[in-house]
């Protein structure tokens, strides 16, 4: 199960909403092989398109250099569809066997399909889908 602090969580969707008309993507991270997402990284979408997205190398690597420093790894990738539901498309199935062939990393999926956005998760390995479950953890309030 994927754990989401409900911070995390709006900064994912309002980052999705600020990147239509086009696809909005990001990496996340946290503890290496953890459950719990620490920090969101929004990330601009080198493809600039409404129905792909595509992550900058460069930008990649300062993320991962920035989360390594931070102590944490990353461990998955957000994007968002701008008028389809929140489940892989082929392309997405083909971007995960590339870019995490070992199926470490968790896909979360922003659609933006309804008024309100859907978020879900899925692990990806050899074209399989599985999605998991997401629970957004409530607020914080400090005493």
């Amino acid at each position: 199960m994927l754990e989401i602090p409900a911070s995390i969580y709006a900064e994912m969707t309002g980052h999705a909403i600020l990147g239509l008309p086009d696809e909005a993507c990001g990496l996340f991270a946290g503890a290496f092989g953890g459950d719990r997402v620490e920090r969101f990284f929004p990330m601009a979408n080198a493809a600039k398109s409404s129905q792909i997205y595509e992550l900058d190398g460069q930008e990649m690597m300062d993320v991962e250099r920035t989360a390594d420093d931070a102590g944490i790894a990353v461990i998955g990738v957000m994007h968002s569809h701008t008028h389809t539901t929140a489940y892989p498309s082929p392309t997405d199935v083909a971007d995960a066997a590339r870019f995490d062939p070992f199926g470490a990393w968790r896909f979360i999926i922003v659609s933006l399909k309804l008024p309100d956005p859907s978020l879900r998760s899925y692990h990806i390995l050899d074209g399989e889908i599985t999605e998991e479950p997401v629970t957004i953890l409530p607020a914080t309030t400090g005493v």
